[in-house]
């Protein structure tokens, strides 16, 4: 069997590829390709943007293409540069047999409210990301003619047992915020559905798909908690009361759970009044914490095929993991938000 692995550096890709080389079938040949910093015996393809190599001709039986830019700042422009191009460069070395492995996400087939929407540029969705992968979706299950399983996570935290992840990014943001005390409120609904899903359970999803029986249409599986979904009070909660632990056992004061306000108040209201009188660093919190709000405060949960369990305990694993691994923000004296000059 041969599998060509992209994005085989990022944090998908890093799991991805030490479950293959566990219990993949003897002979299996896993080619793993990355954009940048590819040591042996890794292939590096800037992909989309640079002619495919010649180490990657097929045929493959399988493709699993994990590689995606999921900042949520991308214009239109970069994020078809980003998602939709490199995806149709991948589709060109897949056969009309090859079993095509695409990561998506569950945010395209989210519930929004009026307040999420972006306009035209992303057609409803909140952000490129978003809207790359959508695309992405209707290109791999209508353009590849072979067998294709798309696997939808939502917010990736780390592996269950011990929170391990390769790079803090996206959600984790919530952290420092909280600790430093940026994150003067929590802004969305708290009873709100906030769907996330450990690392080692999103690899072993796409390990899975890439070794089980090749489906006869396209499938999706999508991993989220569903009903068992935490509000986002609770996330907070949790969050705040694991980061409390780690202090308290460092000999540090405890940080205070924000308040939280809805986003309609928030929008019409405070953050108006407030933006004249930020620093900064302040504006630049608000701007990232304010992508985060959406996705932690869903009207509805997703309906999945692979549930996942206690997502409590994943989220307190993956705060706790974040503070062992970056212990001077963790326990960092958090200094209130005041006015500029005051």
């Amino acid at each position: 069997m041969r599998i060509l692995l992209t994005g085989a550096t990022g944090i998908v890709g890093t799991e991805v590829t030490a479950r293959l080389r566990t219990i993949a079938p003897r002979g299996t040949d896993l080619v793993r390709v990355a954009r940048r910093h590819a040591p042996n015996p890794l292939v590096r393809w800037d992909i989309g943007a640079a002619p495919v190599p010649t180490d990657l001709s097929g045929p493959w039986d399988v493709i699993v293409h994990t590689a995606a830019s999921t900042r949520w700042t991308l214009s239109r422009a970069e994020a078809a540069d980003a998602n939709i191009r490199p995806l149709r460069a991948v589709l060109s070395l897949a056969g009309p047999d090859t079993h095509v492995v695409h990561v998506s996400t569950a945010y395209v087939g989210g519930i929004r409210t009026p307040e999420d929407l972006r306009g035209p540029e992303f057609e409803g969705y909140r952000n490129g990301y978003e809207w790359s992968k959508a695309v992405c979706e209707e290109i791999v299950t209508t353009e590849h003619p072979g067998p294709v399983t798309v696997i939808r996570p939502p917010l990736i935290m780390g592996s269950r047992a011990d929170g391990r992840i390769s790079r803090f990014s996206g959600p984790y943001t919530l952290f420092p915020a909280l600790v430093s005390g940026l994150a003067a409120v929590v802004v969305g609904d708290p009873d709100g559905y906030a769907e996330i899903s450990p690392l080692d359970e999103v690899a072993d999803a796409i390990v899975a798909a890439a070794l089980g029986p090749v489906p006869a249409a396209p499938h999706t599986e999508t991993l989220a908690a569903g009903a068992a979904s935490l509000r986002l009070s609770a996330l907070v909660r949790i969050s705040c009361d694991t980061l409390n632990a780690f202090r308290a056992a460092h000999g540090a004061g405890p940080i205070a759970v924000p308040p939280t306000v809805s986003t309609d108040s928030w929008n019409r209201f405070f953050l108006p009044l407030a933006r004249q009188w930020l620093s900064p660093v302040q504006q630049q919190a608000v701007n990232l914490l304010a992508m985060f709000q959406s996705y932690t405060s869903m009207a509805e949960p997703f309906a999945p095929t692979r549930p996942v369990r206690d997502p409590g305990e994943v989220m307190a694993s993956s705060v706790h993991h974040w503070a062992r691994s970056r212990p001077r923000q963790a326990l960092a004296d958090p200094r209130p938000w005041t006015l500029v000059g005051a």
